[in-house]
C-alpha cells in the first residue's frame, strides 16, 4: 500500500480489482497505490521505450510512488535507504521540524521525482488523445472520459461549471507544486491547457484559484 492521495489503502484486504480500475484510480483520485500496481504490471523500460518512441524527450518514469516516499525519508537520514515498503507505508512522513525545508528541495531535484516531463509535451500528449493518434478513436475517447471524471476540481475546473467540460490530469506536492493538463471542451473549443508550477512560497489556494482563472480567461476569449 502507498500513502498519500487515493482510495486503495482506504479498503479492507480482499479487493480485487482489474486493471481498467486501477487505471481509473490512477486518474480519478491520484491513487499511489494503484499507479505502483499499474507500474509493476507494465514495468518501467516499457512505459519509457513507448514514451520515446512516440517522440516525448523530456517524459520520463524515474521511480514508484513508494521510492519517492522513501527519497522522504532518506533525506531526513541516510540510513532510511534500507526502509522496505511497508516501512516505508507505517511510518507515514517525517513530523520533524525540517521537514518542510526539505521536501521544498526535494521538489527543486528532477532527479529525485516521480517522473519528469514538461508543460508542452503534456500539451502535446493530450492533443494526441483527443485526435487518436497513439490509440483507437474508441480507446482515446475511453481516456478522455476516465479523465473526465476527474475528481478533483479545485484548479482548472474551479470556474468552469456550466461554461466547458474538463477532461484533466492533476499533479502536486502541496503546497510547494500544483499542475494541472485538461482539455476543455466548449463552443469555442476544443483548448488544451497545461500549466506547471513548483517551488511555490505562497498560498497554494490561491495558486489553485491562479490555474483557475487561466482556464476561465481561455474559455471567455475564444468561445
Amino acid at each position: 500500500m502507498r500513502r498519500g492521495s487515493g482510495l486503495l489503502q482506504t479498503f479492507d484486504i480482499g479487493l480485487n480489482p482489474t486493471h481498467r480500475d486501477l487505471i481509473e484510480q490512477m486518474i480519478i483520485t491520484s491513487d499511489n497505490t494503484a499507479t505502483d500496481i499499474m507500474i509493476g504490471v507494465v514495468g518501467r523500460d516499457r512505459v519509457n521505450a513507448m514514451l520515446a518512441e512516440l517522440g516525448f524527450k523530456e517524459t520520463r518514469l524515474l521511480r514508484t510512488t513508494g521510492d519517492l516516499f522513501r527519497e522522504v525519508w532518506i533525506a531526513a537520514d541516510a540510513k532510511n535507504r534500507s526502509m522496505t515498503d511497508r516501512e516505508v507505508y507505517t511510518r507515514g512522513f517525517p513530523g520533524d521540524a525540517g521537514g518542510a525545508g526539505r521536501s521544498f528541495a526535494l521538489e527543486g531535484d528532477s532527479s529525485r521525482w516521480l517522473g519528469r516531463t514538461t508543460a508542452r509535451e503534456m500539451a502535446v500528449m493530450l492533443e494526441g488523445i483527443v485526435n487518436a493518434t497513439y490509440a483507437s478513436k474508441a480507446s482515446s475517447d475511453a481516456m478522455l472520459g476516465i479523465l473526465r471524471r476527474q475528481l478533483y476540481a479545485s484548479r482548472l475546473p474551479q470556474r468552469l461549471m456550466g461554461k466547458a467540460s474538463v477532461a484533466h490530469k492533476t499533479g502536486d506536492w502541496p503546497p510547494i507544486a500544483g499542475n494541472d493538463v485538461g482539455v476543455l471542451t466548449y463552443p469555442g473549443g476544443p483548448s488544451i491547457v497545461s500549466v506547471f508550477t513548483n517551488q511555490n512560497t505562497g498560498d497554494f489556494f490561491e495558486l489553485e484559484a491562479t490555474l483557475g482563472r487561466i482556464a476561465e480567461r481561455v474559455v471567455e476569449s475564444w468561445r
